[in-house]
């Protein structure tokens, strides 16, 4: 068989059944595979930034793989944004990207680009294919490049040539390798610790902040006290009443200081130290008090669960109860302006159970964050590297993984314009995800940062930098145009209305939440 049915059969035989693609010339051959190979879910995105942000977001919630194929170098360039932001979210991601055909590549043709040093940004694992026998195993390196603990993006570059020659048989499955279990010592430490009277705190992040790892964290703060952190951008955080809920670190950097003030020593579990998300003149990047201590009971790549679990054993504290967020629902608003918090309060108050909410609110996160602390039991993916554009993509890929669960896009209207093609698929998909845009006409971030860099730039020159209005955006038309059912509203009244209805619908739906004062 060719290169690129061998590839294919590789992936599927290694349990990778979906691939989010924007192909080209130089992947012909992969295209026509798929006919020959069922076992492949391709998913067509008209840019390549929703293919690299739609596998981070399949990846998040099913902790596998799902492949992109992407076409040569400037396909990969367009792709990079998310690929940064599943790097931070450590996403396990198989990247295919096809380069020009080996003899061609002596004559510097116009696609011709350097694509080894594009995916350098973004992974540690980069295999270049130079003949055909080659590629069952290749693709099997790239595998497990990718689901090695704790998961990384991996590059596989395949020339046209390698993928129409004969490449023999594809490769059967491989074993995926297993986190390593925290060891007794740090364990132990840990203990020592939290029985000392000190002032400790746990920070948790990677598969921490989900499941039985959450329940045991609760455990923790009801027999000894410690206080508790949740890493802001961790990729996936299981919220919602009833659940243990750690304090996530503020975003900026003075309120953050005061919530990790007084801590002697820090735990790290699947985490790293704290820093400011910026530098800020004449303040300090580093977020924890002056003296603390920095220990580790679960490296990144170690099992946070696991360790979390013999550290309950370990402190005696088994028997203990869980610490649980026990607030009220949400209140549901009826009338007056629509702003951040009224549908904070709307979305909060009307989440089904289940639901996966992909949140790049940004300007408008503490609010809506207030309100979801109160919805009921759900998934929280936020934006890892701080690139925008994420937003919608995940959503896509996390309602590609997850079919039976509904996805909430919460979208800013300036960051949403980065990837608005993911509408598109989610149209073509049938993806069962309701789209928020906080339409504030403005990157309204910047009106808060231009003051905490002490740019002082309020003039209209500046002021045409950070305005996103004249021309207004109109969501509901450009959501329309590629194929979604959408929908505007400027009051809460006609907000909760259209939420209501959305939630109950099958497939995917855009509301164009005009904010009060846009």
């Amino acid at each position: 068989m060719n290169g690129a049915e061998c590839l294919l059969r590789t992936l599927v035989n290694n349990e990778i059944g979906t691939c989010f693609m924007n192909p080209g010339t130089s992947e012909m051959h992969f295209v026509a595979a798929l006919d020959r190979v069922p076992g492949m879910r391709a998913i067509l995105c008209l840019f390549e930034g929703v293919c690299s942000g739609a596998a981070d977001g399949y990846a998040r919630m099913l902790r596998k793989p799902a492949a992109t194929l992407l076409h040569l170098g400037p396909g990969l360039a367009n792709g990079l944004s998310n690929f940064h932001n599943a790097r931070k979210a450590r996403s396990p991601i198989v990247s295919i990207v096809g380069e020009h055909s080996t003899r061609h590549l002596r004559y510097d043709a116009p696609l011709s680009a350097d694509i080894p040093a594009f995916a350098s940004g973004v992974s540690d694992d980069i295999h270049v294919v130079r003949q055909g026998d080659e590629l069952g195993d290749a693709t099997l390196a790239a595998i497990g490049a990718a689901v090695k603990p704790p998961g990384q993006v991996s590059m596989l570059i395949i020339p046209a040539d390698i993928s129409w020659s004969d490449a023999g048989e594809p490769v059967a499955a491989m074993a995926f390798p297993t986190r390593e279990e925290a060891g007794d010592d740090a364990v132990h430490e840990a203990a020592n610790l939290l029985r000392s009277q000190q002032n400790v705190g746990l920070l948790l992040g990677g598969t921490a902040l989900t499941g039985a790892a959450l329940e045991a964290a609760g455990r923790l703060v009801s027999a000894t006290g410690v206080r508790v952190f949740a890493d802001r951008n961790a990729a996936r955080t299981e919220s919602g009443r009833g659940r243990f809920q750690p304090c996530r670190i503020p975003y900026f950097p003075e309120p953050a200081r005061q919530a990790l003030a007084g801590l002697r020593h820090i735990i790290l579990v699947e985490a790293k130290p704290p820093v400011s998300f910026f530098g800020y003149p004449g303040c300090p990047s580093d977020l924890l008090p002056e003296g603390c201590e920095i220990h580790h009971l679960a490296k990144i790549d170690e099992y946070g669960p696991s360790a979390l679990a013999a550290l309950v054993h370990e402190c005696g504290c088994g028997k203990s109860h869980t610490e649980r967020n026990t607030q009220a629902p949400t209140p549901l608003p009826e009338f007056g302006d629509l702003t951040p918090d009224t549908v904070g309060a709307v979305v909060s108050a009307l989440l089904p159970e289940g639901a996966i909410v992909s949140d790049e609110t940004v300007s408008s996160s503490a609010p809506v964050w207030n309100h979801l602390l109160r919805a009921a039991p759900y998934d929280h993916l936020p934006v890892t590297g701080g690139s925008i554009g994420q937003g919608l993509p995940v959503a896509l890929g996390a309602a590609v993984a997850c079919p039976g669960r509904k996805v909430i896009a919460l979208e800013a209207d300036g960051s949403g314009m980065y990837t608005p093609q993911a509408l598109w698929s989610m149209a073509r998909e049938s993806a069962d995800v309701t789209v928020v845009v906080f339409s504030n006409r403005r990157y309204g971030i910047l009106d808060v940062e231009m003051r905490r860099t002490g740019a002082e730039g309020f003039g209209p020159a500046a002021n045409k930098m950070i305005d996103i209005g004249r021309p207004d955006l109109d969501w509901v038309m450009l959501s329309q145009a590629m194929g979604v059912p959408a929908a505007r509203a400027a009051d809460t009244e006609e907000f909760r209305r259209q939420f209501s209805h959305a939630i109950g619908e099958h497939g995917p739906r855009l509301i164009e939440a005009v904010l009060a004062g846009s």
